[in-house]
């Protein structure tokens, strides 16, 4: 059975990007895809130090270990999908999300590509304006790493401010169930369980 793991980049552990992850997990679940939600927003993450010690590792970890990453690194080895998820800050990513995405994309460089043919898709929670950089932050790390990117019916944002607006967005609402079943789908597919 194929599986998703989502990583939250928002600070806050009650965020509307929190909110449209789970939108989206609980579409996949109803297909039989396995979940979880990580958060990584206000964890602690480092940015990558440009040491290179993964090169010479090649154990699918990174050389920083007095943070979470090398534990986020196996769970995304293990599952099958990659599900990102990042408020809009200044047009783009979180630092948090910005310091994953290096990290993951240089050790999975370093490792023969681990990331290679997953499928991912990527969220956002915009008050306004910016989240299309934003979204385009998170898929430059889907298409060099060979991922299998899919989308929904708009770019993958829920609009609101405070918590729980993006539940009041019906159309991000819709898009997110459409990038559910769109992961599932191919998941699906790529996983021998689904007509072509």
């Amino acid at each position: 059975m194929p599986s998703v793991v989502a990583f939250n980049g928002s600070p806050r552990k009650d965020s509307n990007t929190g909110l449209l992850i789970a939108e989206v997990l609980k579409v996949l679940e109803a297909e039989g895809i396995r979940t979880e939600m990580v958060q990584i927003g206000d964890t602690g993450l480092h940015g990558c130090r440009a040491c290179e010690a993964c090169r010479k590792l090649k154990n699918n970890t990174c050389s920083i270990t007095d943070d979470p990453m090398n534990g986020w690194i196996a769970k995304v080895v293990a599952a099958q999908g990659l599900l990102l998820g990042s408020p809009t800050y200044f047009a783009d990513v979180t630092s948090e999300m910005k310091a994953f995405i290096d990290r993951l994309g240089y050790v999975a460089g370093a490792n023969g590509g681990f990331l290679w043919r997953k499928v991912g898709a990527a969220v956002m929670a915009v008050r306004r304006a910016g989240s299309v950089h934003a979204f385009d932050t998170m898929n430059h790390l889907f298409t060099i790493s060979g991922m299998v990117v899919v989308g929904g019916t708009y770019w993958n944002m829920g609009i609101g401010r405070n918590y729980g607006e993006v539940l009041q967005d019906a159309e991000g609402l819709r898009n997110m169930k459409a990038i559910g079943e769109n992961m599932a789908w191919a998941l699906k597919r790529l996983h021998g369980q689904g007509d072509a």
